[in-house]
């Protein structure tokens, strides 16, 4: 049997997450949008879908090859890496816009790198960053 041919029911659609965010980058087409704005929304769908960020685990948890492997992604190879995993990253347009944030995600779920134990050490070192810049006393961290 193809390994092509996924069940699309069986798949989870990110774009059902992603409405929000989808219109904010249609938006920005318009006008400028503030780029924070749309981290936000990047990271609402994201703890949605996996109940994790980008900004709960480290790049560096990621092998060589897996960051070689992420650097040569296109969008035809992410959206079968996707499927294979269980995610759709089409929408009623095409491909998500944010479609390569999507596959870190899966590729960390897939490592186990979403672990209570990588977003502690993720957010620490996150802490340890701002403390260090000149003029900051502190950080408000909402959890």
């Amino acid at each position: 049997m193809s390994t092509i041919a996924f069940d699309q029911f069986a798949l989870t659609r990110i774009a059902d997450f992603a409405r929000s965010l989808s219109r904010l980058h249609q938006t920005s087409r318009r006008q400028a949008v503030d780029d924070d704005a749309i981290d936000r929304e990047f990271n609402a769908v994201c703890m949605s879908v996996w109940g994790y960020t980008t900004d709960d685990f480290s790049d560096d948890l990621f092998s060589v090859a897996d960051h070689a492997w992420l650097d040569t992604l296109d969008e035809a190879h992410a959206r079968i890496f996707a499927a294979e995993q269980g995610y759709d990253l089409v929408d009623d347009q095409g491909m998500l816009t944010d479609w390569w944030g999507y596959c870190w995600m899966i590729l960390a779920e897939k490592r186990g790198l979403l672990t209570p134990e990588n977003r502690a050490a993720s957010r620490a070192a996150i802490e340890e960053k701002y403390l260090s810049a000149p003029n900051v006393i502190g950080v408000i961290v909402g959890r």
